[in-house]
């Protein structure tokens, strides 16, 4: 099948929505589909060879892509419509978007259609996009991140009554990324993590924990709670690894202030090396907050499925999670420690469990890889198009 990818932002980027779009685009062309990749170009720049794109994404292959210039004023409406007539001069059987914009301008065209949604629309023109969508001839399937956002969709719009158009299909993870991996001594090694004080050049020696975030540093991702984390275990070693040179720099004049020497801030690092910095932990954290902020602004608690939730998961180490419903989607008593996401006293009570119980540990960690391997993006690919029939 000829399937044309309109990605929502542009690419390359460090947000998680070019990466995920990214994934999947390899995911479609893995599975034996003819894979068009259409960005839009509004003057970010960046290298776009292919080896640039390979380290960045950390990719196997990579489709054809156009970029189509468009102007940020028009808020991509420009960008939807050139990229929908694009696709229909290409040939394509069919448009795979998580751009309203687009996916409302393909449907109404009669071009088949699936959008990936995972946020509830957002003001006036987010809901009649989307029920531009639902009204359009080509709409062939809704695909939702979440079931407690599904939930609401099928609550607040009026949608096909066929069994087949909503799906639930949670974010993956490139499994074979994550073979083999080496121990948290090994990685942190590999890395020189962890070696020296950067300050005054003293050796210090390899730490027996480390408890590691990676992801972005948005309001409400917990980086407070791992702050206070560092300030009440001083005898473990916290690594935060996301966000710009600039938010790397804001958090080690907290670190310095608060007197954190055992918290290590590395800025965000290409997803091709990504597995090797998880790695270096004993626990992962997931400290997502009660209210979390998007890239775009928004609450997306309430329906989050995070990229890091999968990866973590595959890299086979304990995990801590917040215990919001969303996340239980995923996480579990068997594959995770679930815990309240403002009870500090209980987050230091579980990592002090975990560094003392290798046990625990490492049956945490056991069925953390045995649920991943149920997330890989092939799967989720083959079976969102599953059953599909296009003119």
């Amino acid at each position: 099948m000829r399937i044309a990818v309109i990605a929502p932002t542009e690419i390359p980027a460090t947000q998680a929505n070019t990466i995920q779009v990214m994934k999947m685009s390899q995911a479609f062309t893995l599975v034996g589909h003819e894979v068009h990749l259409i960005v839009p170009a509004m003057g970010g720049g960046g290298d776009r060879s292919w080896e640039s794109l390979r380290r960045h994404y950390g990719l196997l292959v990579c489709p054809p892509i156009t970029w189509i210039p468009c102007r940020r004023t028009w808020r991509k409406y420009d960008f939807g419509w050139k990229a929908v007539q694009w696709a229909k001069r290409w040939g394509a059987e069919l448009i795979y978007t998580r751009l309203p914009q687009a996916a409302a301008f393909a449907s109404l065209g009669q071009m088949p259609t699936i959008l990936e949604i995972h946020d509830y629309p957002q003001g006036l023109m987010g809901q009649l996009l989307f029920r531009g969508f639902l009204m359009g001839a080509g709409k062939l399937r809704l695909v939702s991140i979440t079931h407690a956002l599904a939930h609401d969709l099928e609550k607040h719009f009026m949608l096909p009554d066929r069994s087949d158009f909503l799906m639930v299909a949670a974010d993956g993870v490139d499994l074979q990324r994550f073979q083999n991996l080496p121990s948290p001594q090994e990685a942190r090694k590999r890395l020189g993590l962890f070696k020296s004080d950067t300050k005054s050049g003293q050796t210090r020696a390899e730490p027996l924990f480390v408890a590691g975030y990676t992801g972005s540093l948005y309001a409400g991702r917990g980086i407070e709670l791992i702050l206070d984390l560092a300030a009440h275990l001083p005898e473990m070693h916290f690594l935060i690894v996301g966000g710009n040179p600039h938010e790397k720099e804001r958090l080690e004049f907290i670190a310095q202030q608060r007197r954190l020497h055992n918290l290590l801030v590395h800025s965000f690092v290409p997803n091709e090396t990504l597995p090797l910095y998880q790695a270096t932990c004993d626990v992962l954290l997931m400290p997502y907050q009660e209210t979390v902020a998007a890239s775009s602004g928004g609450d997306i608690a309430p329906y989050l499925s995070p990229m890091k939730a999968f990866e973590y998961l595959a890299c086979e180490r304990a995990i801590l999670s917040s215990n919001l419903p969303a996340l239980l989607e995923v996480f579990n008593s068997q594959n995770a420690i679930l815990l309240p996401p403002n009870d500090l006293l209980a987050w230091v009570e579980a990592l002090e469990l975990l560094h003392k119980d290798v046990e625990i540990r490492s049956r945490l960690a056991a069925q953390a890889r045995k649920t991943a391997e149920r997330y890989t993006w092939e799967s989720r690919a083959q079976r969102i198009l599953a059953g599909l029939e296009v003119a």
